[in-house]
């Protein structure tokens, strides 16, 4: 008898022979928060009727599913502030295929909502925190309490995730004196902490790019004589580069899209509140799938047609510059995380 050979499952490709694997959805561009470097402090957010509806949303998802995708993110702005959230992070989790659901939140809903996400599915949770002091969280985020943030990661530590992360952008003479207190907090609570050079994303009014960009070897040499940090191989799907806190289970990463480009290993795309399929974070290469989705509405071959397609635009790599006017002018809120 001859051997049966396997069929092997479809992997979306680009024209670079990266496998894209890694959706980042997000649901909705508004925030409870108006963090400095992220948005402008006097927003104008998109009409309702311009946002993808939540079955759009799960729709799409499957669809990036049945190509291979395993991973999704979900994100915002703040996901949790958009109506329906739980229901549909539910229904993505329930996808036949996918592997993984996790969230990205600014911790605002968490002392709420932490147990309702586990159990819904979500298996990571990585949770926005700039800063311990109270006075400089307010500043940072203009409208955020600190304490609400902390009640919502002790949440979520009592929920049962898997895994928790924190995620920090670092600017100089804002928060860059606090990346130790930081790691210490993180570490004895047995968190993830991820350090994230500041993305020329959307024109900000509070300050400088260039004035406040503080690269990520400045940061782990100022860890140093503090934490002894071990090189390891893991990785969460995403660009971190992770080293293990010497004497504890936490890991330090390091997202440095300035000073040490991921591009080459880049396995995601991004899904925007209204519907355009991002294919690179640093460029505006993009297909509509809201126009797909509702001029072809429940035709899933064409759907996964339209973003096999989208692979042949996806760009090599970006190209920011700290130092100049974003050539990018939407917000990281409007982009996805």
């Amino acid at each position: 008898m001859g051997s049966v050979q396997a069929i092997r499952p479809f992997q979306l490709t680009d024209r670079f022979g990266r496998v894209v694997n890694y959706l980042r959805v997000s649901i909705t561009d508004r925030c409870d928060f108006r963090c400095v470097y992220c948005m402008a402090e006097d927003m104008t957010f998109l009409p309702r009727k311009q946002i993808l509806s939540l079955e759009e949303i799960q729709f799409i998802c499957e669809a990036f599913v049945g190509l291979g995708v395993n991973k999704i993110r979900v994100t915002g702005g703040e996901p949790l502030v958009r109506n329906g959230a739980l229901d549909l992070l539910r229904n993505i989790g329930a996808i036949p295929g996918l592997n993984e659901l996790v969230l990205t939140s600014n911790g605002s809903h968490l002392a709420d909502m932490a147990g309702d996400l586990r159990a819904a599915g979500v298996k990571r949770i990585n949770i926005s925190l700039d800063t311990l002091d109270p006075v400089k969280f307010k500043a940072l985020t203009r409208t955020g309490e600190l304490g609400q943030v902390l009640a919502g990661i002790e949440a979520a530590r009592s929920a049962g995730f898997e895994r928790i992360k924190l995620n920090a952008v670092v600017m100089k003479d804002r928060n860059h004196a606090e990346v130790g207190d930081l790691v210490q907090f993180a570490a004895d609570r047995g968190l993830d902490i991820s350090f994230i050079e500041e993305m020329p994303l959307g024109k900000v009014d509070q300050h400088r790019r260039g004035d406040s960009y503080y690269p990520s070897e400045a940061i782990r040499a100022d860890l140093r004589p503090r934490f002894k940090l071990e090189a390891i191989a893991d990785s969460t799907g995403g660009p971190s580069a992770y080293f293990r806190v010497a004497g504890s289970t936490s890991r330090v990463g390091f997202i440095s899209p300035l000073s040490a480009n991921f591009c080459a290993a880049c396995n995601r795309v991004r899904l925007t509140a209204e519907g355009r399929l991002l294919l690179c974070l640093g460029n505006e290469h993009s297909v509509d799938l809201k126009a797909v989705v509702r001029e072809h509405p429940g035709d899933l071959a064409v759907l996964q047609q339209a973003i096999v397609a989208a692979m042949r635009i996806k760009p090599e790599k970006h190209e920011f510059n700290i130092h100049e006017q974003p050539v990018i002018l939407r917000h990281m809120s409007a982009t996805g995380g």
